[in-house]
């Protein structure tokens, strides 16, 4: 069983970066920003397999199976994916200010997920009131989709698009954080297979839309805004399945 949910897991990540190498000479973030429907394969039929789970006996099946597995052969919980949901979309920003440079300046980096992180958490927490699923471990029924899977994909779906131009091995990484991320979500028994693959579509598609929408944004939020400003500031926020916020980051 194990091994047939670390397969999963892989499956799950490697399908989500074969879909972003196809279109890695996409021109994501520019005023000619194409929108491509290839690209919403994999997300689309990540979230799809969640969603048909959530009635499907044969997935609520695997759901049981994978959780009895991880029940019988787990003792102690591991909380590091209260903090590994962050570490991709962190990554961005901190290469950055290692003077690493990615695709876009501070102000358009921030944008986009800010946007992202905006749909994102409208989403999952529509979807965790509308479906109200019981978490494997009986806790609550806010269990589809996955809060934390989703954060971890939108950050890695982030650093791809960033560094994708600079090495595919960023994205790479930020990809394998985010499905150790949803593992470790089945590993706590906070969630079901269902729960994070639908929490991965999700917001692999909620940062696509999010460059998809910077130019209309750039254009008319931010048309006021000239390069002499020197200030700036940006509001980031969060939703970890529990608890929604908002961060601050001010640049001058």
């Amino acid at each position: 069983m194990f091994n047939r949910l670390f397969l999963i897991l892989y499956l799950l990540s490697s399908l989500s970066l074969k879909a972003q190498y196809v279109n890695i000479t996409d021109t994501i973030v520019s005023k000619n920003s194409k929108f491509s429907l290839k690209q919403l394969a994999i997300p689309v039929a990540l979230v799809g397999y969640g969603v048909v789970g959530i009635e499907s006996d044969g997935l609520k099946g695997i759901n049981s199976e994978i959780k009895e597995e991880l029940n019988e052969n787990i003792d102690d919980k591991i909380t590091i994916d209260d903090f590994s949901q962050y570490a991709p979309f962190v990554s961005v920003y901190a290469l950055n200010a290692a003077g690493i440079k990615g695709k876009n300046n501070f102000m358009d980096r921030t944008t986009v997920i800010v946007t992202s992180y905006l749909i994102v958490g409208g989403t999952v927490m529509g979807l965790k009131s509308l479906t109200r699923v019981k978490r494997p471990d009986g806790s609550s029924r806010n269990s589809f989709p996955s809060g934390h899977t989703a954060t971890a994909f939108a950050g890695a779906e982030f650093l791809w698009q960033e560094y994708k131009d600079v090495s595919i091995w960023y994205g790479i990484a930020g990809y394998a954080v985010a499905s150790g991320t949803s593992l470790f979500r089945m590993y706590n028994d906070r969630h079901w297979l269902t729960d994070v693959a639908a929490g991965a579509g999700i917001d692999i598609l909620s940062t696509k839309i999010a460059y998809w929408v910077n130019p209309f944004i750039k254009e008319k939020i931010f048309r006021t805004k000239t390069e002499e400003s020197k200030t700036s500031m940006s509001f980031i926020p969060f939703y970890n399945g529990e608890q929604a916020g908002f961060g601050v980051a001010v640049t001058f």
